[in-house]
């Protein structure tokens, strides 16, 4: 498995003509996201409370246990501004838990969250921790290069709506890459590789 690695502390004052890209940080790989915003040039801001949603440019929802996360959010109140932050034009990208996080309907019957993507996920599709893996997924609209995509108790999309655009799939057809509007999610983990391209989409997706 691709191995992480110590990320700097995310700047706590936003320098001048930095675009601040928050990452929920209730639980979950906020470090990873942290180092891979400093990377492309933007300020990482961790949101643990409404108050930090306050002057974000887009949001990341990061992997992590969704169920563990679903009970934070509430718990701190942030489901109903963070939907308020993406209903005001601000993009929103999850991974992994973030994913399911974002659906509109969970395969199995779990309640959804927030309600802003317009598909449905089934949890852990690919197996349990033991049958986590790594693939290079192609993702046209980023290049041709593919992207090395980490698999951690992953889920995938079992149905789109029509106004989503798959932008990837995996071996077996199945969609592992999103995108509706502003909102994007993927199953993978980009931030534990170098890949920097979808943070980057991420960024271009402030004010278009």
């Amino acid at each position: 498995m691709a191995q992480s690695m110590p990320a700097p502390a995310p700047a706590r004052t936003q320098r001048a003509g930095t675009q601040r890209i928050g990452i929920l940080a209730v639980q979950g790989d906020v470090r990873e996201h942290a180092r891979a915003i400093l990377e492309i040039g933007a300020e990482p801001v961790e949101v643990r409370l409404p108050r930090d949603l306050v002057g974000l440019d887009a949001l990341i929802l990061p992997g992590g246990e969704s169920t563990a996360m679903r009970n934070l959010i509430d718990r701190h109140g942030l489901r109903n501004p963070i939907v308020a932050l993406a209903k005001g034009g601000a993009p929103l990208y999850g991974t992994c838990a973030g994913m399911i996080l974002l659906a509109d309907r969970i395969a199995g019957g779990d309640e959804p969250v927030l309600r802003l993507l317009d598909v449905t996920v089934q949890r852990n599709a690919y197996g349990r921790q033991l049958d986590s893996f790594e693939a290079d997924i192609p993702i046209p609209a980023l290049g041709d290069e593919p992207m090395h995509g980490v698999f951690i108790r992953a889920p995938v999309v079992s149905d789109v709506g029509p106004g989503v655009e798959v932008l990837a799939r995996d071996a077996d057809g199945r969609p592992v890459a999103v995108r509706q509007g502003r909102v994007l999610a993927t199953a993978f983990h980009p931030e534990l590789t170098p890949d920097r391209r979808l943070h980057r989409l991420l960024l271009e997706l402030i004010g278009s």
